[in-house]
């Protein structure tokens, strides 16, 4: 075999082997937090389902004060869009709109649009539940999706750990403000 053939073959093992690994990896993740706030599960969704409020106690929101800011329609409903804009590339440019909102349930459903640093499209949500009279539970979650082939980054991005601190730093800024 000639160094040139040895060469190719290595090559295509290269490009080849990650390829084969990406088949087999999940597509798709899940992130979920939650956190006890001393405050009736009514008062706590009443406040969340307010996408303007999360300047108050989002991560993201905190780290780009100067960002610019856009709101579509009626803050609370679904179809509500609160868009950004940011030079920061930890905030970059997206927009959240509100997709489902159950008062019965305490729950509401978001859909985020990342327009920069990437793009992407992911489906993010907030449940609140009554654990007693003057006390309840919220769960922040997020499902995400890497295609095949892009899903090989699951190798070496933990979204757990990324997605989850921030969403337990959020959590708990969230608690600050409705427990005052």
């Amino acid at each position: 075999m000639t160094l040139g053939r040895k060469i190719s073959i290595g090559i295509i093992g290269i490009i080849a082997i990650p390829l084969v690994v990406a088949i087999f990896l999940p597509t798709g993740y899940q992130v979920e937090r939650s956190i006890d706030i001393n405050k009736p599960a009514s008062d706590v969704f009443a406040y969340i389902r307010m996408l303007k409020n999360q300047d108050q106690y989002s991560v993201w929101a905190k780290k780009d004060p100067s960002m610019k800011k856009i709101y579509t329609g009626l803050d609370g409903t679904v179809g509500f869009i609160s868009r950004w804009e940011s030079l920061d590339k930890e905030v970059g440019t997206g927009e959240q709109e509100i997709k489902m909102i159950n008062v019965d349930a305490l729950e509401m459903e978001t859909e985020l649009r990342f327009f920069e640093p990437f793009e992407g499209t992911e489906r993010s949500y907030m449940k609140v539940s009554s654990l007693d009279q003057k006390k309840s539970k919220i769960i922040w979650g997020f499902d995400g999706s890497m295609p095949y082939p892009s899903n090989l980054i699951c190798l070496f991005m933990d979204f757990q750990e990324l997605i989850g601190k921030d969403f337990e730093e959020g959590l708990s800024n969230l608690k600050v403000v409705l427990e005052k």
